[in-house]
């Protein structure tokens, strides 16, 4: 029976977090919070010896794997895992957050993504958006999950039993992760920058350890 550590963390707070606009594949670099938020995850995730590091392709992500790796004492390579790149918002990145889930939801009165998420489910809420998109570039839940599962599928493939994993990725990924493999997480509670997710893989089973964590060192 193999099995391997996940841990998922949200990068850092970057500047398009700050004025509340939609990122998705858009990228922004990380303000001085998020280099915070960053080096803290570090801090709480010192202790912990992985055997491989991923970020997706994105400066935000980068940055924050290599702040953590930084406060490792175990050397590790990281690897660019493109697979694990946020949703892609399509025409709405770079928007007002709050000007778009109001025009895509209050149509079904439902007035943010939170809400949308916890009414709809984060699957559907993909599919609205794709919908919506004037340009057809925002991915539904399939095409999402369509290049999300083979990365996943190949960091856990190249891992040895007992092996941790750190996943330097993003807020919409990290709930829909947990949305699929857990029925017990209320993911419409929004993932913190520079917060902790993990999850247990043994043998191809994966489980939901705990979500969004933000205080104290961690197992």
């Amino acid at each position: 029976m193999a099995t391997v550590d996940l841990y998922l963390v949200r990068h850092g707070q970057t500047f398009l977090n700050k004025y509340h606009r939609i990122q998705g594949w858009s990228d922004s670099p990380l303000t001085d919070k998020g280099i915070a938020d960053a080096k803290r995850a570090g801090e709480r995730l010192a202790h912990i010896p992985f055997a491989a590091a991923f970020a997706s392709d994105t400066t935000r992500a980068q940055n924050t794997a290599k702040s953590i790796l930084a406060a490792n004492s175990t050397p590790v390579t990281l690897t660019t895992e493109p697979a694990f790149r946020e949703e892609n918002f399509g025409f709405f990145e770079g928007l007002d957050t709050s000007f778009t889930w109001h025009t895509l939801g209050s149509p079904v009165g439902l007035d943010s993504f939170n809400a949308m998420i916890a009414k709809l489910t984060i699957e559907k809420t993909k599919d609205m958006f794709r919908a919506q998109d004037p340009y057809g570039d925002a991915e539904d839940n399939a095409t999402y999950w369509a290049r999300l599962q083979p990365g996943l599928d190949r960091a856990v493939a190249t891992a040895a039993d007992g092996d941790k994993i750190l996943i330097a990725t993003h807020s919409t990924t990290i709930r829909s992760i947990v949305s699929k493999f857990s029925d017990k997480i209320d993911i419409s509670v929004p993932v913190d920058n520079g917060s902790i997710t993990k999850l247990t893989v043994t043998d191809g089973q994966y489980h939901v350890d705990f979500y969004n964590n933000t205080e104290g060192k961690l197992k």
